[in-house]
């Protein structure tokens, strides 16, 4: 009887832990990163390096599903159920401040994932000369 009893404690306290994991990750991916990525300013001076280095780390880590030129036209494009964003235009759906699109590449497009996360495969500073690189080929309003 006892051990039955520490057995449904530990799938309880199991449970409860898969929860709250959840619970955060999912916290962590939502609106709130976004309202975040508002407050963020970019610490990377655009400079031709910085967007010869974003272009760089865009061609390997972007250019599958966004496309060279960034028009969503990628060669993985076709194989996706959502199209991915073309961005060289002005609207942009999921923030356009540097900040947003930092947190948006970093943390993927939540709630539906609809573009992965990238902070496992690229760094920070990557990301921000990414944006940097985003900026010089976008429109210019």
């Amino acid at each position: 009887m006892l051990r039955l009893v520490r057995t449904v404690g530990c799938l309880l306290l199991m449970y409860a832990l898969v929860t709250a994991i959840t619970a955060r990750v999912g916290f962590s991916q939502s609106g709130a990163s976004k309202s975040a990525g508002k407050a963020l300013t970019n610490p990377v001076k655009s400079s031709p390096q910085s967007i010869e280095a974003g272009q760089k780390a865009y061609s390997t880590s972007c250019a599958p599903c966004h496309g060279a030129g960034g028009k969503g036209d990628g060669a993985v494009a076709k194989n996706l159920t959502v199209k991915p964003s073309d961005l060289t235009d002005p609207k942009w759906d999921h923030g356009s401040s540097d900040g947003e699109i930092f947190v948006n590449i970093r943390d993927g497009i939540a709630p539906q994932m609809k573009m992965k996360a990238f902070k496992a495969k690229v760094s920070d500073q990557d990301i921000w000369n990414i944006v940097n690189y985003l900026r010089s080929i976008g429109s210019k309003k």
